[in-house]
């Protein structure tokens, strides 16, 4: 498939800056083909595998968002960061990420278990709840991974 370029080239951002923002922001916002023809988004955290070069994200192993995926595995996903303005201006300058793909659903418990440590870790390095959160959860965990097949991102200036 072909994806469309950005029109604005001053304002695209290197493929290591979309990693980055992907790396360091802890949620974005998951967009899935709905159940009733809609489009469905949904705030979500997420975990970027530089390993893999895959984006994960869990939640429970039901609900309109996992039924829409298992339904079309095409999503896309838009992370941007917190901005920052240049000195005298107003207008925030923030830094957006969109990556499309589509959804493997994670079947091996000791794998969800790794996303799930690695999602926490994006948010604490309290090893007791971390330890403590994943021993009450993990069974009715479902992880999920999007496989990108386009990254683009830029530099949007909100004036």
């Amino acid at each position: 498939m072909e994806f469309r370029e950005i029109v604005r080239k001053k304002q695209i951002l290197s493929k290591e800056e979309c990693i980055a923002v992907l790396k360091e922001e802890p949620r974005g916002v998951l967009s899935v083909y709905g159940l009733e023809g809609y489009p469905y988004g949904m705030p979500i955290n997420h975990y970027y595998d530089e390993e893999s070069g895959s984006i994960y994200f869990h939640g429970g192993k039901g609900g309109h968002k996992i039924e829409a995926m298992r339904k079309d595995d095409r999503v896309s996903f838009c992370v941007y960061d917190q901005g920052y303005r240049r000195e005298g201006e107003w207008a925030l300058n923030i830094r957006s990420v969109i990556v499309f793909g589509h959804i493997e659903f994670v079947e091996s418990l000791e794998e969800t278990e790794r996303i799930s440590r690695a999602l926490c870790y994006k948010f604490t390095d309290d090893e007791e709840y971390i330890r403590t959160e994943i021993e009450k959860s993990l069974k009715g965990t479902l992880c999920f991974k999007l496989v990108p097949e386009h990254i683009s991102g830029k530099i949007v200036n909100e004036s």
